[in-house]
């Protein structure tokens, strides 16, 4: 079949070369036998024969001997450069790779001719280029790093240490995991795709289709299926208000805000649109406070949906945080409720509804929330701040594609958009001087997408990126500043970033993602812009570039973890899987995904299966968080703590699963620290709420209870959520 990668019968031991890797060493080289395609049911839940690791056939490469090779072998172990984000990309969205291969039973290089090394390469599929990774031997080897989408190991003997250029026999080659992604083989699929054409809707032809993603056909298969849900669409009403740019609201201690939700009209690139507001404001009021600062809100439902508030990220008073059936009612139309917010600690977080989140935020109901530090100096001097909140909305030509009634449909990915909004708009702008430093608190409101944004010269297509200082993320500081090319931002995270723009000249704030055409097996590059920065001729009156390229480390931030780093390398108390049922999909999708099951992408960073995702409801997919202990899945999970514990707990994505993607899983009233993600140690710390979790990813964090009540844990992809993705932590104590 096309999927099938052919190779060579493994021959060697790894595990007889010492130190060979954790992650590598006891699993079977990834064969032909091991790639075709199975139904769900007979699919490892993990590859290789350890439970406690993550998905060694989407870490490791096998290397097969050529004739020359004899009986060498190998296997390289693909592992992330450090970075603040749950994954580490290029500003073009390509994943990072540190490569690590253990080599044994290379033949004497006399045998072979006139060699004095054995030198490794990688290349693209196309060999074009083919990059020198350096000199290996038996045992152990680093190799660099390498920033292809599918890409080739080669090994081969040649004449020098110094060549640049292979020109030696080939010894051992490999092949990265994501080359195993080819071509759907459409003629075997054309039997399955004819039985799929059903029409399963509670009511027929009430659905039209959603946009397509240009350049990727569906099957006609999956172009025939609908929702097994009726369509929801807010009722056009005329004499709702127009939307309001956001307002910057300036609380003191002791103030109250009145905060709203109700319908607006919009009007965006010529479509008439209904959503929905806080305070008819888009994105919703700007709420400035100071550290340790408590406000009260009135919030009243103008909507007709029941509602509620969550201060998201807000480590504040349980009853208060706005999770309807657990912290309070639901607020119903019409009515109103009092929140009480202590701000705990200086940063960006938002606010946004718990109940059908896929719905009421998607129309608009988010806004942010600054709370400003005490201390003049807990930041770097700037010569501005920006709020930046990004979302995408989905849209057809006449308006808003409708959501599930009697379910959230998208259930199978979350509701990729269309449409890019920055601050509530298809294009952000900022006009600023030229040397001035702005600090940006950027945070994603979208229901499923992560963004992978950079800012780069306008009319520098080939020119470098601008050099990105992250400052802080959810809950606080880095322990250690430190520059990149892009910020990776999972729905609900936030990062405090600062940018020094020397240069006069117009920028552009991108994201810039590489996707996955699933019928052809290819990645498909996407570039979006957001927004733009103008930089005038005139230059700032105050200069602060040499705090910018002062990378500060922050003691205070030391100092705090220090307290808890005594807990780093104990046993974890808890294991949680990350994973997915199914039931009764139409055939085509459930084809088509046999197919993709051979490779995940880390993050499925944009929507190129438009359709078979928007027909998927919750009468077919239920996204899980279980015990691994005791199978205990979603609400059935029954953790209990006390105030003061300090919990570590590893989270596993599921790379057996009929879909594995990524999670930003969400806890509520509490901060984390993330500690290492597949073996790998986090060396700089930052308190956390959420956390990326790649496809097939290990994840420890640490999770310090300093908040009693009972608090929500979900993915924060919204149509996750609504599938029952979320369960209940009992947290005992004054």
């Amino acid at each position: 079949m096309a999927l099938l990668l052919a190779t060579a019968s493994p021959v060697g031991t790894l595990a007889q070369v010492p130190g060979v890797s954790p992650l590598c060493a006891d699993r079977p080289p990834v064969t032909g036998s091991q790639l075709s395609i199975r139904p769900p049911s007979e699919r490892p839940s993990r590859a290789g024969t350890r439970p406690d690791r993550p998905a060694s056939d989407l870490l490791c490469i096998d290397l097969f001997s050529t004739a020359n090779g004899r009986d060498a072998s190998g296997v390289i172990e693909l592992t992330r450069p450090w970075s603040p984000f749950g994954v580490t990309v290029t500003p073009q969205g390509h994943h990072r790779q540190q490569l690590k291969a253990w080599i044994s039973g290379l033949p004497e290089l006399s045998t072979l001719g006139p060699y004095r090394a054995y030198i490794a390469w990688a290349t693209p599929l196309e060999l074009d280029p083919v990059i020198k990774l350096g000199v290996v031997s038996d045992g152990e080897n680093e190799l660099g790093e390498v920033a292809f989408n599918k890409f080739m190991v080669l090994i081969t003997a040649e004449p020098s240490l110094e060549v640049d250029q292979r020109s030696g026999p080939l010894i051992l080659r490999g092949r990265s995991p994501s080359s195993r992604m080819e071509a759907h083989d459409l003629m075997a699929l054309a039997p399955a795709a004819e039985a799929g054409v059903v029409t399963t809707s509670l009511t027929e032809n009430v659905w039209d289709l959603p946009p397509m993603y240009e350049g990727v056909p569906m099957l006609p298969g999956v172009m025939a299926t609908r929702p097994r849900s009726s369509p929801l669409l807010p009722t056009d009403t005329a004499d709702i208000p127009r939307a309001l740019p956001s307002e910057v609201v300036e609380l003191p201690d002791g103030g109250t805000l009145d905060l709203f939700a109700g319908f607006v009209r919009r009007e965006i690139q010529g479509r008439e649109l209904t959503m929905l507001a806080f305070n008819n404001q888009h994105p919703g009021p700007l709420i400035k406070v100071e550290k340790d600062a408590t406000i009260f809100v009135n919030f009243t439902n103008e909507t007709s949906l029941p509602t509620a508030v969550h201060w998201h990220g807000v480590r504040l008073e349980n009853r208060y945080d706005g999770v309807p059936g657990l912290t309070q009612e639901a607020v119903e139309p019409g009515q109103t409720f009092r929140y009480q917010i202590y701000f705990k600690d200086a940063g960006i977080y938002w606010y946004h509804p718990h109940h059908r989140e896929d719905v009421q935020q998607e129309l608009g109901l988010a806004g942010n929330i600054l709370v400003t530090p005490i201390s003049t100096d807990y930041y770097s001097p700037v010569n501005r701040e920006e709020v930046v909140m990004l979302d995408d909305l989905v849209l057809t030509q006449d308006g808003t594609v409708p959501f599930g009634l009697e379910s959230s449909n998208y259930m199978l990915m979350g509701r990729f958009g269309n449409l890019f909004i920055t601050n509530g708009e298809p294009e952000y702008s900022l006009e600023i001087n030229a040397g001035e430093v702005v600090r940006f608190h950027f945070t994603n409101a979208s229901n499923t997408r992560t963004f992978n944004i950079s800012f780069r010269p306008r009319t520098e297509p080939d020119a470098n990126v601008v050099p990105i200082k992250v400052v802080g993320s959810d809950v606080g500081k880095l322990e250690h500043e430190v520059i990149v090319e892009s910020i990776v931002l999972a729905p609900a995270e936030r990062y405090v970033v600062e940018v020094f723009f020397d240069k006069a000249g117009s920028y552009e704030l991108t994201n810039h993602v590489q996707g996955i055409n699933h019928r052809m097996g290819v990645f498909l590059e996407e570039i979006s812009i957001l927004g733009t920065i103008t930089v005038s001729e005139s230059q700032t009156a105050v200069d602060h570039h040499q705090a910018f390229e002062t990378l500060r480390t922050n003691l205070d931030v030391i100092a705090d973890i220090d307290r808890y780093r005594s807990h780093f390398d104990r046993p974890v108390d808890h294991e949680l899987v990350l994973t997915l049922e199914v039931d009764s999909l139409p055939p085509a999708i459930e084809q088509s995904m046999l197919y993709d099951w051979v490779y995940f992408n880390p993050v499925e960073w944009t929507g190129t299966m438009p359709v078979m995702n928007w027909s998927t409801t919750g009468a077919e997919v239920e996204w899980i968080l279980r015990d691994a202990v005791t199978g205990d899945e979603n609400t059935e999970v029954n953790w209990s703590f006390q105030v003061g514990d300090v919990v570590k707990i590893r989270i596993h994505n599921d790379r057996g699963a009929f879909h594995s993607m990524q999670h930003p899983l969400h806890i509520h009233g509490q901060r984390f620290l993330i500690l290492e993600q597949n073996g790998v140690a986090n060396n700089n710390l930052v308190w956390k709420d959420t956390v990326l979790l790649p496809a097939g990813s290990s994840t420890d964090i640490l999770l310090e209870l300093s908040n009693p009540g009972r608090w929500m844990v979900h993915c924060h992809i919204a149509e996750h959520l609504e599938s029952g993705m979320k369960f209940v932590i009992d947290v005992e104590g004054n």
